[in-house]
């Protein structure tokens, strides 16, 4: 059976086939984190670069109370967007810091000043996007390794996964998260 064309405010066609295909994935609540911090915090790869072709990366963070944030950065090849599910998560926008709250959207495009972190004394849960798709696991895994690395490997460690910080000797902990430290 032949399909009429598909509107033009859609992307092109990649699925080529007339009756579909099994390929969906389901992952259940009660799956294990895949990343679990110091301070007991969690964060479940959800869709990674490797299981949507590149598309996007999806994670699902719940920061603990104890948790830092991270300085201010931004990203050259990929956007960062976050949705937060429950409690409060200070974000700044690279004008000013506000509270984001369960059912609050946070977009930075490409470019974009960012930092976050909780300052509430309570957990938070939120999800992280980042389109187009990048290996950000190898970033969330290798960050508890910073502390042991000199200046240049701290460097070339951003670089490689897309974070560029106002301070790239120190990366995420440059002075504070805070919003005294982000201008």
């Amino acid at each position: 059976m032949s399909w009429p064309n598909i509107d033009d405010d859609y992307p092109p066609i990649r699925y080529h086939g007339d009756q579909g295909e099994t390929s969906a994935r389901f992952r259940p609540a009660g799956t294990p984190a895949d990343l679990v911090t110091p301070s007991g915090g969690r964060t479940d790869y959800l869709a990674t670069k490797a299981s949507t072709g590149g598309e996007f990366g999806l994670y699902r963070v719940r920061m603990s109370p104890e948790a830092m944030g991270t300085s201010t950065h931004f990203h050259k090849a990929m956007s960062e967007s976050f949705y937060i599910v429950a409690g409060t998560l200070r974000v700044y926008d690279g004008r000013r810091w506000f509270d984001a709250s369960a059912g609050d959207f946070f977009h930075v495009p490409p470019g974009g000043l960012h930092s976050f972190g909780n300052e509430s004394g309570e957990p938070v849960d939120f999800l992280m996007l980042f389109t187009p798709g990048a290996a950000r696991e190898g970033y969330f895994e290798g960050i508890g390794d910073l502390a042991g690395m000199s200046d240049e490997e701290r460097i070339a460690f951003f670089i490689h996964h897309d974070s560029y910080f106002t301070d790239m000797a120190k990366g995420p902990s440059a002075r504070s998260w805070n919003p005294d430290s982000a201008q």
